[in-house]
């Protein structure tokens, strides 16, 4: 496979560094590629057309292996392919815009603002389950005394 949807390809789905260096096996099975799918045509693709230009993907697929290595969450939904993290590096669109269109105009089932300030995340969390399952939560991750903390945001 050398997509997963217009502007995404496989490998930058699925890269990390962690997983380069350290020797991890971070390759989806055909369930979690067909949910990578269905998040980057219901969220990626819409907000890539809004951008009008690229999108960074800082992670997207992580084998447990990886998630574990890179300290992520046990119940990371990027182990099942449901997560994506984004960032606006090509200045095309503000982390904050993109989650302010996410918010507004997608359905998703969590969307975090990921550190940064009251202004503008580091980068944007979303996640997408199914049209069914999508919880529309909002969360703000900040660190407290070294520890990340997610509070509920109110739309």
């Amino acid at each position: 496979m050398e997509k997963i949807s217009d502007h995404i390809s496989y490998k930058e789905a699925t890269f990390s560094q962690t997983a380069t260096k350290q020797g991890i096996d971070n390759t989806p099975s055909k369930e979690q590629l067909c949910r990578m799918q269905t998040l980057a045509e219901n969220v990626f693709e819409p907000l890539r057309a809004y951008v009008d230009g690229p999108i960074k993907i800082n992670s997207f697929f992580r084998s447990m292996a990886l998630n574990r290595a890179i300290g992520g969450a046990k119940s990371s939904q990027h182990m099942r392919g449901e997560a994506i993290d984004i960032d606006d590096t090509f200045g095309h669109m503000s982390n904050k815009d993109m989650f302010i269109f996410i918010k507004d105009e997608l359905d998703y089932d969590q969307l975090i603002w990921e550190f940064g300030d009251d202004e503008n995340p580091d980068w944007v969390h979303v996640s997408y389950v199914s049209p069914e399952n999508n919880r529309r939560r909002m969360l703000k991750a900040a660190r407290i005394k070294g520890k990340t903390t997610y509070s509920i945001m109110n739309s």
